[in-house]
C-alpha cells in the first residue's frame, strides 16, 4: 500500500468546528414573557421620547427664571420656540403696526424727503425745484455770456479806441462795453481809487443811493457776476467807483454835503436803536415792579373769621381760623 502524499494530508487535517446549530437555534427562541416585553417596549418608545422633550423644555425653562447671587437671571441663549418677547421673530418686520380705522383717511409723507420752496407748499420731490434751480442758472449764465462778447478789433491802428489816461489801444474791453469806459489794463490796476468796482450794499451805504437809482442802466450802468456765497443766488452787481461817485455828487450837491447828510442819518439811526432800548428796559422794569407787587399781595395774609361768639363779658367776639386774630362784634 502506498503512503499518502503531502497534499492528501492536507486535505485531510481536521479545522475549528462551527458553533453548534442547536446553541444558535435557542437564542432565536423567545419565551412568551420575553416576546411580551419586547412588544411593551416597542409601543412605550414615542412616550417616553415625548415625556423627555418636555422634560428638557421644562429644565431650561426653570433655569432660566433661576436668579443668582446677584439676583441676576443666567445669561442663556433664547431658543427660536421660546414664548418669551425677546425670542428671535421668525419672520422679521411681518407683523406692522395696525393703522387705526377710527383716523379717517391721511395722505402718509416722508418728512425726511420734504423741502421747504418757500411757497406756501412743501414739495415733496426735490426734482422740481432741481429742474427750477437750474433754468435760473442757466439764465444767469447766459446774461454774463452776452457781457462778455468782446468788439472786434480793426487793423488800421486809427480806428480803434485809445485808453483816455495813457493812450494804449491794450483796452479793457469788459469796461468798454459794460460801463462805456475806456481804460487800458495797466491803469485800471494802477488807479484804484477811481476804477475800482464797488457792489450794491457799498453804494447804498456808503454813497446814499437808492435801489431805483442803482438799477436804472441809463443812470449808472452794472456789471453781472457770479455770487461768490452760492451759485443759485442772484449775480452780484458791480458799479464803477468813478461813476457812482459822480451821480452821487451830483445828487447830493457836493462831497461835504454827503458826509453831512450821511452823519446825520447815522446819528438818527444810532438815536432810534437808543430809543428801542431805552423802551425795552422800561417795559422790562415795569413787568419787574409789578412782578415784585404780586407777589407781595399774594404772600398777604387774609383773615378767616369764625362765627361770632360771647365772651365772659358778655361782647361777641370773631376769631381768625390761621393766625389767631381777634376781633369785637357788636351786633344789633
Amino acid at each position: 500500500m502506498s503512503e499518502p502524499g503531502p497534499s492528501t494530508i492536507a486535505h485531510t487535517r481536521p479545522v475549528t468546528p462551527p458553533p453548534p446549530s442547536s446553541m444558535h437555534d435557542a437564542s432565536l427562541q423567545l419565551t412568551p414573557e420575553r416576546v411580551r416585553q419586547v412588544e411593551l417596549n416597542r409601543l412605550r418608545g414615542p412616550i417616553h421620547s415625548a415625556k423627555a422633550r418636555q422634560r428638557e423644555k421644562e429644565a431650561s425653562t426653570v433655569a432660566s427664571s433661576v436668579r443668582n447671587a446677584n439676583s441676576k437671571r443666567p445669561l442663556s441663549v433664547v431658543p427660536a420656540v421660546s414664548g418669551s418677547p425677546t425670542a428671535p421673530s421668525k419672520k422679521a418686520g411681518s407683523d406692522k403696526l395696525q393703522r387705526d380705522a377710527r383716523l379717517g383717511k391721511y395722505f402718509d409723507y416722508d418728512l425726511s424727503k420734504m423741502v421747504n420752496s418757500k411757497g406756501g407748499f412743501l414739495v415733496e420731490d426735490d426734482k422740481e425745484l432741481d429742474d427750477r434751480s437750474k433754468a435760473k442758472e442757466r439764465e444767469r449764465e447766459r446774461q454774463r455770456a452776452v457781457q462778455n462778447v468782446d468788439p472786434p478789433i480793426y487793423l488800421d491802428a486809427s480806428r480803434n479806441p485809445k485808453c483816455h489816461e495813457c493812450g494804449s489801444m491794450d483796452i479793457d474791453q469788459m469796461y468798454r462795453k459794460v460801463f462805456r469806459c475806456l481804460v487800458c489794463n495797466k491803469c485800471k490796476n494802477e488807479k484804484v481809487e477811481k476804477y475800482s468796482l464797488l457792489t450794491k450794499t457799498e453804494c447804498k451805504e456808503d454813497y446814499l443811493l437808492t435801489d431805483s437809482e442803482l438799477k436804472d442802466e441809463e443812470l449808472l450802468p452794472h456789471m453781472l457776476k457770479a455770487n461768490p456765497h452760492k451759485s443759485t443766488f442772484a449775480n452780484m452787481m458791480l458799479y464803477c467807483r468813478y461813476q457812482v461817485e459822480e451821480f452821487a455828487w451830483k445828487k447830493w450837491g457836493s462831497p461835504e454835503a454827503l458826509d453831512a447828510e450821511w452823519e446825520k442819518r447815522t446819528a438818527e439811526k444810532k438815536k432810534k436803536k437808543n430809543r428801542k432800548f431805552e423802551q425795552g428796559l422800561q417795559e422790562l422794569r415795569k413787568r419787574t415792579r409789578e412782578g415784585v407787587w404780586q407777589r407781595r399781595k399774594d404772600a398777604e395774609h387774609k383773615h378767616e373769621f369764625s362765627e361770632t361768639t360771647t365772651n365772659e363779658d358778655g361782647v361777641g367776639v370773631q376769631v381768625c381760623y390761621e393766625c389767631g386774630f381777634t376781633i369785637e362784634v357788636e351786633e344789633f
